[in-house]
């Protein structure tokens, strides 16, 4: 790879004058010393200027400027072909064609390989959010068909006569639509997280007290999964939104309620260097190892079908993410021998007082 483009027209303006100025020198010398002679023979040497001098010397400089020239198109050549390069490649982007790619020329500078490595990534960027947009939009609509078709069938029944009213139907009713309710706030907090506009309130906050709110919450559910609960909390101070953090919480004992049922849940908080974690491990099935790289992914269920017979939307790994890196930290699955899947969220340490 060549050098930057500062030290390459510096280079190049040296070599122009250089080679412009041993031209013109070398060439004069050899015009006095030899040719002189040899188109003046019969002439005393003196100091008028002849007509074949001003030829010579137009010569060497029409000879001097046309070495430069050639030097200086060269340079511009190498100069501009990543730059048209770029320039093709954002036209198509700009046409919608996300896959378009700009090339490195040979011998680039290497400002043209930066410019062209992040045209490309951003391009890359583009290009996956478009699949996402578009994937996103296909799986909203998924999700929502299923409760939406349930309750105007329930709703066209009552009004057909078909269904008696009675609070049994009615609760199945409200259920579909605490359903949509939830699966609406879902995305609405992955859409504000991805905007960067996601409110926290945030104070100083023990992990083990905000975990063992939330176990106490969802215990029984738990319970009623028949999973048997453990918990190891140790104090971890750190400065996050309580009210975020126990929907971090419960959504990580969805999980295993709904993917993990007669397993052992083990909860534990503690600190590591220096960063506060929230750990959850289940003995349940687990994930393969191929589909752990797509479990924080919108709407994305390792098992599609056994995923929507239980219920889950696919939102609740990505909104534990989204939350875990709103407040700097970030949400992972951990390596381990064991059977099951093990969450962790980890967020910076609280350097300011002890919370309440």
């Amino acid at each position: 790879m060549a050098g930057n483009l500062n030290s390459r027209i510096t280079r190049t303006m040296v070599v122009l004058t250089l080679t412009a100025f041993t031209v013109v020198y070398f060439g004069l010398m050899a015009y006095f010393l030899f040719i002189y002679d040899w188109l003046y023979p019969d002439a005393n040497y003196d100091e008028t200027w002849r007509l074949g001098d001003t030829v010579m010397v137009g010569l060497l400089l029409a000879f001097g400027l046309t070495t430069a020239s050639i030097i200086g198109w060269r340079l511009a050549r190498r100069i501009v072909a990543p730059l048209k390069s770029v320039a093709s490649a954002a036209r198509l982007v700009a046409t919608g064609d996300f896959s378009a790619r700009a090339t490195l020329p040979p011998s680039s500078f290497g400002e043209a390989a930066d410019l062209v490595v992040d045209f490309n990534k951003m391009a890359e960027r583009l290009q996956r959010a478009e699949a996402e947009l578009a994937y996103s939009n296909s799986a909203i609509a998924h999700e929502l068909r299923t409760p939406l078709t349930i309750l105007r069938g329930r709703l066209q029944g009552l009004l057909d006569g078909v269904f008696d009213p009675n609070p049994e139907l009615y609760a199945r009713l409200i259920a579909h639509v605490d359903d949509l309710s939830a699966i609406v706030e879902e995305l609405r907090t992955l859409a504000l997280s991805n905007a960067g506009q996601l409110d926290l309130v945030c104070a100083n906050v023990d992990l083990a007290a905000e975990a063992a709110v939330a176990l106490d919450a969802f215990e029984t559910e738990l319970a009623g999964a028949g999973i048997q609960l453990t918990r190891s909390l140790h104090p971890a101070a750190t400065h996050a939104d309580r009210a975020r953090l126990r929907q971090a919480f419960i959504a990580l004992l969805e999980n295993c309620r709904r993917y993990a049922p007669k397993s052992v849940v083990h909860v534990e908080t503690g600190v590591a260097g220096d960063m506060a974690f929230f750990r959850c491990i289940d003995s349940g099935p687990g994930m393969p190892e191929e589909s752990v790289a797509r479990a924080f992914d919108r709407f994305w269920r390792a098992d599609e079908s056994r995923g929507r017979s239980l219920g889950g939307s696919g939102l609740g790994l990505p909104i534990v993410r989204a939350i875990a890196r709103a407040h700097g930290g970030e949400a992972l699955i951990l390596t381990r021998n064991a059977p099951g899947l093990a969450v962790e969220i980890r967020l910076p340490r609280s350097t300011g007082p002890a919370p309440n």
